[in-house]
C-alpha cells in the first residue's frame, strides 16, 4: 500500500512538473512602452513582459531602480533598441544576470538619420523589421512554440501594413514637404516615410542659441507652423515660448506613448489639420 502511494505522489509531482514547464513563460524585459506592444502582438501569452522605462520618463538618462534590477535576476531575454541608457546599463544587467541573453531590436535597420536618433519605432514599416527581430529573438530561446510566434508575427505584419495605409491617407490632401514643429526631434523617421519635414527647436539635444532660434522662428512663419508638438519627458517652457510668439498651439504627444498605433494615426492627424 505504502509503494501505491509513493508511485501517485511521484506521478502527481511528474505531472505538475510537466504542467508547469510546458505553461512555463518567457521573462522578457524591454527599455521603452512602444516594445510592451510590439512584444505583445508576437510573444502573446508565451511571455510575460517588463517595462524598464516607465512612461513619462527619458530613456536618455533613466536609471533602474531596486525593483526593476531584481527582475533583471530573473530575466531570460532583454530585448534592446538602441535607446541612450542602455549603453550605460546593459553591460551591468549583464553582471546581475550572466545567463541573460540580449537582442537589439534594431540589428539590420537602415538608419539613414544620424546614430545619435534611435526612434526608429514611429515609423510602422521599419517596426515590421523590428516585429521580425522580436520573432527571432523569442525562438532563439523558446524554440518549442516557433509555429505560435510565426502566425502571431505574420498577423502583426498585416497590422503594420493597415496602420500604414490609414496614415497615408489621413495624410493624402497634405502636400508633400509639410514642415511640423517638434521641440525634440523624434520624429524624424515618419518624417521621411510619409513626405514630411520635421522642423525641431531642440539642437543635437541642447537648447538653441539666440541666433539659431531667431532662425527657426523665422522659418515656422514661412511654413505657415500652426502648432509645436512637445513630449510630457521633456520641458516645454522654450516651446511655450515659440508659441506664444508666433501665436500658435503646443500639442504634447510622445513616441513613447502607451497606445502607440492610435499615437502615430493622431501625429499624422493633427499634422494634416495644421494644413487645412
Amino acid at each position: 500500500m505504502l509503494k501505491f502511494h509513493m508511485k501517485k505522489s511521484l506521478f502527481i509531482l511528474l505531472f505538475v512538473f510537466l504542467k508547469t514547464t510546458a505553461f512555463a513563460k518567457l521573462n522578457v524585459i524591454v527599455s521603452i512602452q512602444p516594445q510592451v506592444e510590439f512584444l505583445q502582438k508576437i510573444g502573446g501569452e508565451m511571455v510575460d513582459i517588463t517595462l524598464m522605462v516607465p512612461i513619462g520618463k527619458s530613456p536618455h538618462t533613466y536609471e533602474p531602480k531596486a525593483t526593476q534590477m531584481r527582475a533583471i535576476t530573473k530575466a531570460d531575454l532583454y530585448l534592446a533598441i538602441g535607446v541612450e541608457f542602455e549603453k550605460i546599463w546593459l553591460d551591468r544587467f549583464l553582471n546581475q544576470n550572466h545567463h541573460l541573453i540580449i537582442k537589439d531590436l534594431s540589428k539590420d535597420i537602415n538608419k539613414s538619420n544620424t546614430i545619435s536618433n534611435p526612434h526608429i519605432w514611429v515609423d510602422p514599416i521599419m517596426v515590421k523589421k523590428i516585429a521580425q527581430n522580436i520573432y527571432h529573438a523569442l525562438i532563439s530561446v523558446d524554440k518549442a512554440h516557433q509555429d505560435y510566434y510565426q502566425e502571431n508575427l505574420n498577423n502583426y505584419l498585416k497590422e503594420l501594413d493597415l496602420l500604414d495605409h490609414q496614415i497615408k491617407e489621413i495624410l493624402k490632401s497634405t502636400p508633400k514637404g509639410t514642415a511640423f514643429m517638434v521641440f525634440h526631434p523624434a520624429w524624424d523617421y515618419f518624417a521621411k516615410r510619409y513626405h514630411l519635414q520635421q522642423l525641431a527647436i531642440e539642437i543635437e539635444g541642447k537648447s538653441p542659441k539666440p541666433r539659431e532660434l531667431i532662425s527657426i522662428i523665422k522659418r515656422a512663419k514661412k511654413e505657415h507652423i500652426k502648432a509645436i508638438f512637445t513630449q510630457p519627458e521633456f520641458s516645454d517652457q522654450m516651446a511655450q515660448t515659440i508659441a506664444k510668439t508666433l501665436h500658435i498651439k503646443v500639442i504634447k504627444t510622445s513616441p513613447l506613448s502607451k497606445d502607440w498605433a492610435e499615437n502615430l494615426k493622431n501625429l499624422a492627424d493633427a499634422i494634416a489639420q495644421g494644413k487645412k
